[in-house]
């Protein structure tokens, strides 16, 4: 009797300890999503070292700090120091996606895929989800196919490339271009999924900025995430209803995060900035996009690319009227659009997690 008490008591322990260290394992193992600003400059002026326009998108589980798949969403300029700041190495980047071919949204890849050929040719390639070729109404072509193809020319025509590789032969002989796998995709007006990874899913949707604009949206079991990038309005000037894009609002629905560039109503036409209008209109305001944020049922909108910046007094040459904003500014405009949610506005590295720690 005293024997089966026994083995009664060690097999009660063994299953107290396996239901510890299962439901251990299954807590660590949680999903995440964790949604990061590496830039928030607006456009293509410099303010207080701010890097350009860029969001990094990471999903994983408690145990691996939500990083298993790591996708960047466009690449101003300084993109690689704000990654480095985030200890995430360019050669761990599993995707790349561009909304768009303007400087301000692209110009930190060169340097990023140079620092990922010069450390990483063994690979893997990295993706780069761009849109297909889209044509001007004036009749340039927009090309992420041709910007990948053509990534390291500079360094390649200066003889860089030449005497990296007689140092190391091992490198690919074609500079950064060869590390990058091109995944191009035909504009739509629905979303539609563009790539893939395990149970992360984004999708895309064509929106107005310049031709060639895209959207996107991450989907995955902690929750989704949409980039909006510069996406304005179909019309190109009022009258209209919004200065939001009916796309990207269309993508938005359910979603639980909004990250969008921002223009804020101050430098609005007669307001006194000699702000630009047709570039104005382009973008969508601080306030529409919290209406936007409230009907899509949306509990988070992240504001970047700020224009102006806080603490501004110019956006480039166009003065401030009534002097630089700050976040009380951009949090009462998001405010007169009826959101109730979280509004962040956009700092660097400023980190939002999926569920909340």
């Amino acid at each position: 009797m005293k024997s089966n008490l026994n083995l009664l008591s060690s097999s009660a322990a063994a299953l107290a300890f396996a239901a510890v260290a299962f439901g251990g394992m299954a807590a660590s193992a949680a999903p995440c999503l964790k949604v990061t600003l590496t830039g928030t400059q607006g456009g293509p002026p410099v303010f207080m070292g701010q890097a350009g326009a860029g969001t990094l998108v990471q999903y994983g589980s408690d145990e691996n700090k939500c990083g298993a798949v790591k996708l960047q969403f466009d690449t101003g300029r300084g993109t690689t120091q704000r990654l480095s700041q985030m200890r995430v190495p360019v050669g761990k980047l599993n995707a790349i996606f561009i909304t768009h071919m303007h400087s301000d949204h692209t110009e930190g890849l060169g340097d990023m895929m140079q620092l990922r050929w010069h450390f990483n040719s063994k690979g893997p390639k990295v993706d780069l989800v761009v849109s297909e070729d889209a044509k001007s109404p004036r009749g340039h072509v927009l090309s992420g196919r041709n910007f990948a193809k053509h990534i390291g020319d500079a360094l390649i025509q200066s003889g860089e490339m030449a005497q990296r590789l007689a140092e190391n032969p091992k490198r690919l002989p074609g500079g950064p271009a060869d590390l990058i796998n091109v995944v191009a995709f035909p504009p739509a007006k629905q979303p539609t999924q563009v790539w893939s990874s395990g149970d992360v899913k984004v999708s895309a949707i064509n929106s107005r900025h310049i031709p060639g604009h895209a959207s996107y949206r991450v989907d995955t079991p902690a929750g989704s995430v949409v980039i909006g990038g510069d996406a304005g309005n179909d019309k190109p000037k009022p009258p209209r209803d919004a200065s939001t894009s009916a796309q990207v609002e269309k993508l938005a629905m359910g979603a639980d995060i909004i990250v969008h560039s921002t223009i804020h109503p101050v430098m609005g036409p007669g307001k006194g900035s000699g702000f630009p209008p047709p570039i104005y209109f382009r973008q969508s305001t601080a306030t529409d996009l919290g209406a936007m944020a409230k009907r899509t049922g949306s509990k988070h909108l992240m504001l970047t690319h700020l224009i102006p910046p806080m603490g501004a007094k110019k956006q480039g040459p166009y003065p401030i009227p009534g002097g630089a904003l700050d976040e009380a500014g951009y949090k009462s405009a998001v405010g007169a659009g009826g959101f109730t949610g979280n509004t962040i506005v956009g700092t660097e590295l400023v980190t939002l997690q999926l569920p909340a720690k």
